[in-house]
């Protein structure tokens, strides 16, 4: 971690002047928040109080984390991108802290991130324990072999699953409920690869070994079993390309609309 954090001073700041504005938080914040000096040691007490059980304590899980993020710099990296995505497109995130404490998709992602590590290193075992933990905490089941851009913003999150070979791009929002999907019981590619800026809408379901080119913007609840070209809208069971986006990126615009 780098002495100069823009990033990390201003989610103190925010974290005194809201403690300042409700005296009953203090305890909360001071433990979350003030007295860590980084995001990095943040991210693994708040992520820890969250993950941990009773055959593993949050000791155990905060150190699995601390280990992850020092030896691989991109996921805190990435956690940054992550907090600066939920700030920009979600108009409920009011301050930085908050996916940090809050936001359950931020939350898994992050973890997720941390037993992708762990799977690239072998460790698959641990790697599937953290899944099922996050799966069973905050209803979201991001398989540890996926790979998962940065930028990504995952509103409510609720119901989310992501597949093992499923290959998701930088600046993409998703939206509860929502299926990355394998199609048949073949070993290899059987999940869907998703572009940038893609934004995919609720309850919407992604399957088999189809690609979403970059810039497209998917309907709520639709079902896409076929390869969308890039910077077009589809929706409807099965999606149909209906028209295309006025953005070039949809998910950094959250336009649900379909035009």
């Amino acid at each position: 971690m780098t002495a100069n954090d823009p990033l990390w001073d201003r989610i103190c700041t925010e974290a005194r002047d809201t403690v300042s504005q409700e005296p009953l938080m203090s305890g909360f914040f001071d433990a979350a928040i003030q007295c860590h000096e980084s995001l990095q040691q943040a991210l693994c007490f708040n992520l820890s109080q969250q993950l941990h059980s009773s055959v593993m304590s949050a000791a155990a899980v905060a150190e699995v984390l601390a280990e992850a993020m020092n030896k691989d710099d991109s996921i805190c990296d990435a956690a940054r991108i992550d907090i600066h995505a939920c700030f920009d497109r979600d108009p409920a995130c009011d301050n930085h802290f908050m996916p940090i404490l809050y936001f359950k998709g931020f939350q898994a992602l992050q973890l997720y991130r941390v037993s992708h590590w762990l799977w690239l290193q072998g460790r698959n075992h641990l790697a599937l324990y953290l899944q099922s933990q996050i799966s069973e905490v905050f209803a979201v089941d991001i398989h540890p072999g996926a790979k998962i851009g940065s930028g990504i913003m995952i509103d409510h999150a609720t119901g989310l699953v992501i597949g093992e070979t499923s290959i998701v791009g930088d600046d993409v929002s998703i939206l509860h409920s929502v299926t990355l999907g394998g199609s048949g019981c073949i070993k290899g590619s059987r999940h869907p690869t998703i572009g940038k800026g893609v934004m995919i809408s609720a309850g919407a379901k992604i399957l088999g070994n189809v690609s979403v080119g970059d810039g497209v913007k998917i309907g709520a609840g639709s079902l896409v079993l076929e390869s969308v070209p890039a910077h077009v809208t589809v929706a409807g069971v099965p999606a149909k390309i209906v028209g295309a986006p006025r953005e070039a990126s949809p998910a950094l615009e959250m336009d649900q609309y379909l035009r």
